[in-house]
């Protein structure tokens, strides 16, 4: 008896000791490729049955015709992204733009106001958002698989997608060597009561994410709470002032909506901004920070500050 308890007790300190590694898996099973469709010798449309979000998710991929093993950039996409393809290719140059680069751009489409992360629960309008487990669990491996990856990668995002890509850079710091973010603000309790507004703004139910403001989960996806954890990374953040710029001459269909709500967000954001680099400084933690005397919440701007982030973004992902 006393060797049978003895024998149990060893059990029990054996699985305590390994248990993150013999640990069940969250999915039941990996995800698959259902399709890749070619839209160009440098873009493809990726269909993926995803076991965590529980449907098929597509993912657009930019990327160079022929080579060998290259790094990714995963590039988020903003609050109220495209529904066929990532607004980054609807609104921008970036597939022209990385033309010839090599590095896979991977643009997750679809996550209206989903910050890019596990939501604790199903959401009626939604549905169910398993971002994070998508992107940095599920969706890597395809990526290096169909597409030549050497598994080196950097993320980046604009606005909300910018905020999330600050997050899961904090959150799994070992899988990204880089981390961008155009137009966005990387202190989520700064930013709660926008955070909120923008999901319930777009029926979601805010509670849905990550519980009640204050509680632990809120806190363990502030990137300024754990700004410690991007020590040794890359690190690129742009903003503008929200003073109209040359870009508003350009788009005057938008120009109210790029001045009176454009502007405000990006005032907004640009203090954020300047409290983040002081918390990056703080713990001497070196970053790039463009501050631009003009600049509204709008694609132009996202779209200067991406060609200006990739001399950044590229040395540190060897691209």
């Amino acid at each position: 008896m006393r060797r049978t308890r003895v024998a149990v007790v060893v059990l029990a300190f054996t699985f305590a000791l390994l248990g993150p590694v013999l640990s069940v898996p969250a999915t039941a099973h990996a995800a698959q490729v259902v399709r890749i469709d070619a839209q160009s010798p440098t873009r493809s449309a990726v269909f993926i049955d995803s076991p965590a979000m529980g449907r098929t998710v597509q993912v657009q991929v930019l990327h160079p015709a022929g080579g060998g093993a290259r790094p990714a950039y995963y590039l988020l996409d903003g609050l109220d992204p495209g529904m066929n393809q990532s607004t980054w290719t609807n609104a921008t140059d970036a597939e022209k733009f990385f033309a010839g680069e090599n590095v896979n751009v991977v643009l997750p489409v679809g996550g209206q106001a989903s910050y890019y992360t596990d939501w604790q629960q199903d959401d009626p309008r939604f549905g169910r958002y398993k971002w994070e487990t998508f992107l940095t669990e599920e969706l890597p491996p395809i990526i290096n698989a169909h597409f030549n990856g050497n598994g080196v990668n950097a993320i980046g995002g604009l606005s909300m997608g910018g905020n999330a890509a600050f997050i899961l850079a904090a959150r799994k710091p070992w899988l990204y060597r880089a981390v961008a973010g155009y137009s966005a603000c990387p202190d989520t309790g700064l930013a709660q009561g926008a955070v909120m507004f923008s999901i319930a703004n777009r029926g979601g139910n805010p509670l849905n994410m990550w519980g009640a403001p204050g509680s632990a989960a809120w806190s363990e996806h502030d990137p300024a709470l754990m700004a410690d954890r991007l020590r040794g990374k890359t690190i690129y953040l742009s903003t503008g002032s929200g003073v109209p710029g040359p870009h508003e001459a350009e788009i005057k269909p938008q120009l109210p909506e790029n001045i009176f709500l454009g502007g405000p967000i990006e005032t907004g954001v640009n203090t954020c901004v300047l409290g983040f680099e002081q918390r990056l400084r703080g713990l001497g933690i070196p970053a790039r920070i463009d501050y631009s005397p003009v600049g509204t919440h709008s694609w132009s701007y996202w779209q200067d500050t991406l060609h200006a982030s990739w001399p950044t973004i590229a040395p540190a992902i060897g691209a």
